[in-house]
Order: structure tokens, then sequence, then C-alpha cells
């Protein structure tokens, strides 16, 4: 079997993390079986429908590096790849099924629907949604209907008796009772418009979908797809639902629980890399074990058997440990070009940078890659370096279990080791030592002298390194800020 799968989101909003992950995994399969991966744009709900959506969809698809080998823009041999330039192809099918009494045309009113549904509720009937009341009209009644002008929809003629049941490949057989399913369903509106099922079954068929990789919230839909595709006489792909992904709470992934759109990730500054690694093991792992994978690895070594039944967990702080690992991983060179947009929306560089700048920025990579978790990091990481903005909230510069008092003292008799060992030469490791020393002195922790300069010199409780962040100002710049901290210190 030539493998062929797709990913056919509705560009009805940005490409969330759940969604990507369904595309990868799609992707994914196709590359290590050597088969051919489209992308089909559903389009039909034209209410939500925005041009922002689909920009989304290609934009973030290409900064991960997820190539389609059919699809819109690349085209194909069974395109259009655009559900709304392909309404001529539903008419003709659902038309085929009214032909052969698999289907019908309804007249029903808005009105009438909105009673029925009331009645049924108030009444709490058994039976709930379409009567079929249009399923056996005569000719004569329908020709009524045309006279009046009225536009009918197609529904789909459901079989009342018996169950459907589809193979999964994860979840083994499913079934449903035939009367469970959506009794008719609407299959092509008055509009000409397809619905999601009409189109979604014809277009995969059309385009020679063999497997369906799509998120479990989409089971319910398999039996009526599978009574769809029977009602044609055509093949059924094989079916695998993946498993939903979930926040730490353990329900579905949403914006309670932070950023979804992939969009707010790559802006943060998470690499795509990253992304990709993280996001594919979020269901799926090759020997439960390994966890670093490149796009070019996942692509030869993805496979069904190694996706899981049960909801995957998103950990963001996972993804950050992720992220972090990749930026380290980053040559200096490529680190400098991926934060230096980040420096100049912040203003704190120009574009282009000057000669002065680009200096800076190149030596705040050593020391910088090691703190950061994302690259927006490198905003506070390296402000003080471009804006000093001192500390005037005494209570920053004091560390838990010192005081006010312990502070001065550590502030004061730290910055003369600081600065009299660095102009004297002596060794990172030796003034370190001399620093604890005081700390013992003053009957404090460690951080209870360090803190204190820290926060004078880069403004910050957190920061670069403190010798890193000394080298990148000059010593006699932190040997003034070191003087002007004392001076906010011993203010009365």
């Amino acid at each position: 079997m030539d493998v062929r799968v797709r990913y056919a989101p509705s560009p009805t909003g940005l490409q969330h993390i759940g969604g990507i992950r369904t595309a990868l995994y799609n992707y994914f399969f196709a590359r290590s079986q050597g088969g051919k991966f489209i992308l089909r744009v559903e389009d039909t709900d034209r209410e939500r429908y925005s041009d922002e959506s689909l920009e989304d969809l290609y934009s973030t698809l290409d900064w991960l590096g997820i190539k389609w080998d059919e699809g819109p823009v690349v085209g194909g041999p069974c395109g259009p790849y655009i559900q709304s330039e392909r309404f001529d192809i539903y008419k003709q099918y659902a038309q085929q099924l009214v032909k052969e009494g698999k289907a019908y045309y309804c007249y029903c009113s808005a009105e009438r629907l909105e009673a029925l549904r009331k009645e049924q509720t108030e009444s709490k009937s058994e039976y709930q949604g379409y009567d079929r009341h249009c399923a056996n009209l005569t000719d004569e009644e329908r020709a009524e209907y045309e006279r009046q002008g009225i536009k009918p929809v197609i529904r789909f003629r459901v079989p009342t008796e018996g169950k459907t049941t589809f193979h999964d490949i994860l979840m083994g057989d499913i079934s449903r009772r035939n009367r469970d399913i959506s009794p008719d369903p609407i299959i092509l509106k008055s509009d000409g418009f397809p619905t999601y099922h009409l189109a979604n079954v014809i277009d995969d068929h059309l385009m020679g979908i063999t497997h369906i990789m799509r998120a479990q919230e989409w089971i319910p839909s398999g039996p009526l797809h599978v009574l769809l595709y029977q009602a044609f006489g055509w093949e059924i792909p094989q079916y695998c639902h993946l498993p939903m992904v979930m926040g730490k709470d353990r329900q579905k992934l949403s914006k309670r629980h932070g950023s979804t759109a992939v969009r707010d990730f790559r802006a943060k500054g998470y690499l795509p890399e990253a992304i990709i690694n993280y996001v594919a093991l979020v269901g799926w792992s090759l020997d439960g074990s390994t966890e670093f994978f490149t796009r070019e690895e996942l692509e030869k070594c993805f496979t069904l058997s190694g996706i899981h039944k049960s909801p995957a967990i998103f950990d963001y702080k996972k993804l950050d440990w992720f992220n972090g690992q990749y930026i380290r991983a980053c040559s200096d060179e490529r680190l400098v070009s991926l934060i230096v947009p980040y420096l100049q929306e912040a203003g704190f560089v120009h574009d282009p940078m000057t000669e002065e700048e680009s200096s800076k920025v190149a030596a705040l990579v050593k020391p910088a890659k090691e703190r950061m978790k994302v690259l927006s990091d490198i905003v506070p990481l390296s402000a003080f370096i471009f804006r000093d903005e001192p500390v005037t909230d005494k209570s920053v510069y004091i560390a838990k279990g010192s005081d006010e008092e312990k502070t001065v003292k550590a502030l004061s008799e730290g910055s003369r080791i600081l600065i009299s060992g660095l102009k004297e030469g002596k060794a990172q490791a030796q003034i370190e030592e001399e620093l604890a020393a005081l700390s013992t002195a003053l009957e404090i922790k460690v951080n209870g002298v360090f803190q204190p300069i820290r926060v004078a010199i880069t403004n910050s409780a957190v920061s670069l390194p403190l010798f890193d962040s000394i080298e990148l100002l000059g010593l006699d710049e932190a040997e003034r800020r070191l003087c002007r901290g004392l001076s906010i210190l011993e203010e009365k």
C-alpha cells in the first residue's frame, strides 16, 4: 500500500498545539513509510473563516519545516485542495445519493425544526433529532415545495436498525447503534455548501487517503462516515484516533492552561526543533526512554505502534526544559541572529546594529545561553547592559535570612573585596572564597552577600552570572553601580 495521509484543518483560528501534533504525526508517518503528506484546507465554515487563520496555517508549517507533498500552493493530481473550490464535486455526489435513494431533499423550515426540537425537549422524548418528515415525500409534494421557491437541503438516510462498526488502529473495534447516530443528518445545505461529513468523506476518497489520523474527539463521527463510505461503495481508510492533549489538571488543553497557539510559542522564543521534539513526545514514544529527536530522525523512526492510547499531558515546564537544551546547543552565531529581533523590539539596539552594539551582543551570548529557557528571556537578562534603571526598593537587595543592617555591611565590604580583587588580577574562585568568608563573618548565607552585589550591578535579583555581568559592563561602570547601590541602602 502506498501510504497517503492528510492534515485537514479549518482556517477558523490559529494553529493549536493539538492540531499541530496531528499534523506532525501524519507527516512523520508518511515520511517513515515513504508515503505522501497532503494538506487540505476545510474552509466551508465561512462565518468563522479568516484569511489570518489560513496564513497562520501556512506560516506555522513553514516555520516547523513541514513540507506537504500535495495541497494548496504546491498543487498535485487530486486538487483543488481547498474545499470551497470543490462545491461542484460535493453537489454531484450528494445528488448521486439522492438518485440511489440513499439521501433525500428536505424542505423543513428553520421554524419547524426549532419547534420540533422544543417539543422533544419539553416532552423529554426518547427520540431526539430530525423526525424524517421529508424522507418519503411524493413527487407532487416536492413539486409544491419547489413551486413555493423553497430551496431544500439534502439529508442522508441513516439506517434505523442494526449497528455500524469500524476498526481503529489504537482503540480496536468501535461500534454504535444506528439509532444513536444523528438521524438523517444534512450533508448538503440549501446554499450548496457541504457539511463537514460529506466533504470529508468525498475528499478523503478522491485524494486516495489510506490512513485517517485525527483526534479522538472525532470518534463519534466515525460510524456516520463509515455509512457514507458504504453508501458510495468505497473502501474505508484505516482509522487511527489520536489521544487527547490535556493540561496537567487532565482537562482538555485550552487557554486557561497557558498559550496554546503555536504563534504564541514562536513569539515567546521557542525554537521549532524544540516544539517538534516535545510535541512529538506528547502521546508517542520510540522506546520509553529516548527523549531527543531531530525532525529528520522522526521522519525515519516514527511508528503508529508508538502512539499511546491514553490522553497525553502537555507540560509547559518540560517544554521550557527542552527549549533551554536546544538554545544551549545553538552555535553562538545562530543564537545572535535569533535574539537580535528581541533586543531590537525592546529598543536596546538599532536595526541595523552599530558596530559597538554588535560587539556587545556577541559578548552577551555565551553567558546568556546558560540562563535562557526561551529567546525572549534575553530582554530581562540583558536590560542592565543597555539601560541603567537602578533598583530603589531596599527589600530587593536583602536576601532571605539577612536584614538591612547586614546587607549594608555585605554590600560595602563585598564591593571592596570584589573590585579590589579584580583590579589585582585575582582568580574568580579566590574572590568567591573571600566573599563566602564574609558571609560567614556576618552570620548570613552566601546569597546574603551576593544578592545585594548582583542587584546593585544588574538592577535585578535574577541575572547573568556575576563575573560575566561585570565583564559585559566594564569594571569602572560596575564599581559606579556598586557605590550607587550602597548609597540607596544607606539612605534614611
